[in-house]
């Protein structure tokens, strides 16, 4: 799945009148990088959800064909934060476990490592998520998590939450389809027990949250044309 309901407000006033995953970097769409590496790992049946100028989306992505993905969509008549987006696209996921990601973040992450964390998941029933975490941006120098031994603890070194993720669907089963519902209560609660594991990614992360940063991935992509694939 990949999170694309989000209203931009840093972003205005680019976002007034396009979605933010629809802006440009390096020649191409935020959400089209996020595609391109998916279908490279393998994820080709993707859900997108969406809010604000949600058509714009669905008219620039359509079925997917062109990017070799098959696109299902799961539109919110208002945004409803991370979990409630998900709970929501829920019969779009299926039983499995299944991998998310944010549509405006830009990231070298090799995404087979998604599917590896899905499969760890199928292995391993007691752990309900599984996250990648960054080092920490300037706009959040305190982090969010700490990881130990492959598990997200709430005590030590913190580390960044990507926004790239693989979760169980009984994390959501507690959310009403439809409900706005913000993801770190669950996620923290699900560490509480012990349920999260986790890695860390050292390389290049960005959270495309402002136009410097949107004007900064751009120089960066076409100054490194081969830098996603």
């Amino acid at each position: 799945m990949i999170l694309a309901a989000g209203r931009g407000e840093r972003m205005r006033p680019l976002t007034d009148r396009v979605p933010k995953p629809l802006l440009p970097a390096g020649g191409r769409a935020l959400i089209e990088w996020q595609i391109a590496r998916l279908v490279r790992a393998g994820f080709t049946e993707l859900a997108i959800n969406h809010a604000h100028l949600g058509a714009q989306i669905e008219a620039a992505l359509g079925d997917g064909g062109r990017l070799g993905a098959s696109i299902r969509y799961s539109p919110e008549a208002v945004a409803l934060d991370t979990a409630g987006g998900i709970a929501t696209a829920l019969p779009l996921l299926g039983d499995a476990p299944f991998a998310v990601v944010n549509g405006d973040v830009y990231c070298e992450y090799d995404f087979a490592g998604l599917a590896a964390g899905a499969r760890k998941l199928v292995a391993h029933p007691g752990v309900d998520a599984h996250l990648v975490l960054v080092d920490n941006p300037a706009h959040n120098p305190g982090g969010d998590f700490a990881l130990r031994h492959g598990r997200l603890v709430e005590d030590g070194v913190r580390l960044t939450f990507s926004g790239l993720g693989v979760y169980r669907p009984a994390l959501f089963q507690d959310i009403a389809p439809g409900s706005r519902a913000a993801l770190a209560p669950l996620l923290r609660a699900a560490m509480a027990r012990g349920r999260v594991s986790a890695e860390h990614f050292p390389g290049y992360w960005l959270d495309v949250g402002t136009p410097q940063r949107l004007a900064a991935l751009d120089a960066r992509l076409r100054e490194q044309p081969g830098a996603l694939l």
